[in-house]
């Protein structure tokens, strides 16, 4: 079935058509689930990178996030869920751009102008202090410009991101569920065999580059990964023959790979030390 990977602004009710596409099709939205996995693989409290994904961290919250890990770690949980059949919608998260090139992904903004986005915060806050709510939107959505102009190097508001664009002013939380739906019925946007070996070898790319993340021997090697058939291709060039050995065995033991094409090169002075240690 066709996933909604979905960019919603704060009032917008993006949340209650997320929501809304979840029941009809029985399946779930996720949101908060990536946050725990992300917590753990990165040593954080969880109320650490809540705020710094919603641009609410101080400095050392910000000197202390690594927000390479944050990336890498984020698309290898957003692949997880996409491979479970039981997602219905994914918010927020840079899904929406992470998951362009596959084709049975829609994406979808949900989004309304600034006064109503702020009205009806107010009101669900039960607060009339309207410079504050403001100021949480404007913090909310700075946070947001940065994480996905620094990962995916691209203005989230632009509409040619999107397949598309609902605007709540107008539109009703029901319509809204029903423009989506009209769209996951098109062809175009059904899973085939192609689209779903896509998100195989994404998944294998990125939940290999997690896994070297993770490990302390591979922690900081920078290589090419590719996933291609249940195959994880290593490719670059690190220090050691160490590295080169590590890197296969952790790439081997993520799940979905099947077997291990190394092509990691150590540079020549790193490789004749090994020898002669060795």
């Amino acid at each position: 079935m066709p996933l909604v990977a979905m960019t919603r602004e704060m009032g917008s009710l993006g949340k209650d058509v997320a929501a809304g596409l979840a029941a009809r099709s029985n399946r779930k939205v996720v949101y908060q689930e990536i946050i725990e996995p992300l917590t753990n693989k990165m040593r954080l409290r969880k109320s650490h990178v809540e705020r710094f994904l919603e641009g609410k961290s101080g400095i050392w919250e910000r000197l202390t996030t690594d927000r390479t890990s944050l990336s890498i770690f984020t698309a290898d949980e957003t692949f997880r869920f996409l491979r479970d059949g039981s997602t219905a919608v994914i918010r927020g998260w840079g899904a929406v751009h992470l998951l362009r090139n596959v084709p049975h992904v829609i994406r979808v903004r949900v989004c309304a102008p600034m006064e109503t986005r702020v009205s009806r915060m107010m009101e669900r806050l039960a607060t009339d202090n309207r410079s504050t709510v403001e100021s949480e939107i404007q913090l909310s959505e700075e946070a947001h410009s940065a994480i996905t102009k620094r990962h995916f190097g691209i203005n989230w508001r632009d509409s040619e991101h999107y397949d598309l664009v609902l605007c709540t002013e107008r539109l009703s939380v029901d319509e809204c569920v029903e423009e989506v739906e009209s769209v996951m019925k098109r062809p175009r946007f059904q899973e085939t065999p192609e689209s779903v070996a896509m998100v195989e070898n994404l998944a294998i790319e990125w939940g290999v580059r997690s896994a070297l993340r993770r490990d302390a021997r591979t922690a900081d090697i920078a290589i090419t990964v590719q996933g291609d058939g249940g195959v994880a291709r290593l490719m670059g060039v690190v220090d050691s023959q160490g590295q080169t050995d590590a890197a296969a065995e952790v790439a081997a033991a993520v799940d979905g790979v099947k077997s291990v094409d190394n092509q990691l090169r150590a540079t020549a002075s790193a490789t004749s030390r090994y020898r002669r240690e060795g």
